[in-house]
């Protein structure tokens, strides 16, 4: 089954030019591990859980109750992340934050009851209202359409297979991906039911939790989680410690919101995707890669070049030092259409 999922997310995320490593270089966590998630305390009672299906999330025990920011990809990863969250404290899950409305941060939502707070920025609960979040982009190249794909691939392997213990692995392979598929079938796209606009504060027991929009990014409505006394931040997609899925970016603002999030006294981010860390030139060097994808699919936009071929031709492997999964040109087709969209978006303005 982890086999299953792991190719599942290759096809999620997998750009032909660039692999899918793991990116900065952290400060040594103490580990506990579940049966799925891997938990890394980062401060007392603040965990960054990683090795599930989805997002990597965070998990805040309080003196009486639990916080976790994002819920993974479907009710099934976020019932194991739960089950998961036992072996850390019997304290209940009070809140969920959704720092964004992508399907691998919310999908998961469905399982809590109404005693849970599931806490976003307004945007995300128009997103999951309003966009058929299963029937567009990046639900559908990520998992609506390659799960699928993916077992009619390995039917075809099966039958061709001539050798008897390689083709018992692909049918194990096929099961798990069925399963996949299954779980799929099983989400209930769950909007928050606490928004807020720019800022919301809690305060449980001795923490406060700040959920904080610093301007449109990734998407139209990122949160981060500024925890002020651990010097703690959980950015999301907003920042990564590796290139971000960018289909719904708002190229511009990124930028201007990352300075902000700089601008934020941390000590480590824990990022939506990727790895901890806590070298804000990384944030910097992000901004830079940005501003360089738009001004060369600018450049070839205005000379009549297609997304498609613009997505081939854009050189950004001048970013490789920070970002090592760049191995050569090349740029993820569905941001690069994204830019064009964007690019299209404020000539109208």
């Amino acid at each position: 089954m982890k086999l299953a999922v792991a190719l599942v997310c290759g096809i999620a995320f997998g750009w032909s030019s660039l692999a899918q490593a793991q990116t900065a270089a952290p400060e040594t966590y103490p580990v506990i591990q579940g049966k799925t998630y891997k938990f890394e305390k980062i401060a007392d009672g603040v965990y960054y859980a990683t090795g599930g299906f989805g997002s990597n999330n965070v998990v805040i025990v309080n003196d009486q109750d639990v916080l976790i920011v994002d819920t993974g990809t479907t009710p099934a990863a976020a019932r194991a992340f739960v089950a998961d969250i036992r072996m850390l404290t019997n304290k209940p899950i009070r809140y969920v934050v959704n720092t964004h409305w992508h399907f691998d941060h919310t999908d998961g939502n469905s399982i809590f009851g109404p005693e849970v707070q599931i806490m976003a920025h307004d945007y995300v609960r128009t997103a999951i209202t309003t966009f058929d979040v299963l029937h567009r982009e990046p639900f559908l190249t990520s998992q609506g359409n390659a799960v699928p794909a993916q077992i009619e691939d390995l039917g075809k392997q099966i039958a061709a297979e001539p050798d008897a213990n390689r083709k018992a692995a692909l049918q194990q392979q096929l099961l798990g991906v069925q399963q996949v598929l299954v779980q799929l079938k099983d989400i209930k796209p769950t909007p928050p039911n606490v928004t807020y606009s720019d800022k919301l504060v809690l305060y449980r027991g001795n923490r406060e939790i700040d959920l904080l929009f610093l301007g449109r990014g990734h998407t139209g409505g990122d949160t981060v989680v500024w925890l002020p006394k651990e010097r703690i931040v959980c950015s999301g997609d907003l920042m990564e410690s590796r290139i971000a899925y960018m289909g719904d970016g708002y190229f511009d603002e990124w930028v201007n919101t990352l300075g902000k999030l700089k601008a934020i006294d941390f000590a480590v981010d824990l990022p939506g995707h990727g790895v901890p860390f806590s070298d804000k030139n990384m944030i910097g060097e992000f901004q830079s890669y940005l501003l360089d994808l738009v001004a060369q699919v600018t450049k070839l936009k205005e000379q009549g070049v297609p997304a498609e071929e613009a997505a081939r031709r854009v050189d950004l492997t001048a970013h490789a030092k920070y970002f090592p999964q760049i191995q050569g040109p090349g740029a993820d087709l569905r941001g690069v259409k994204r830019v064009y969209a964007w690019l299209e978006e404020r000539d109208r303005k």
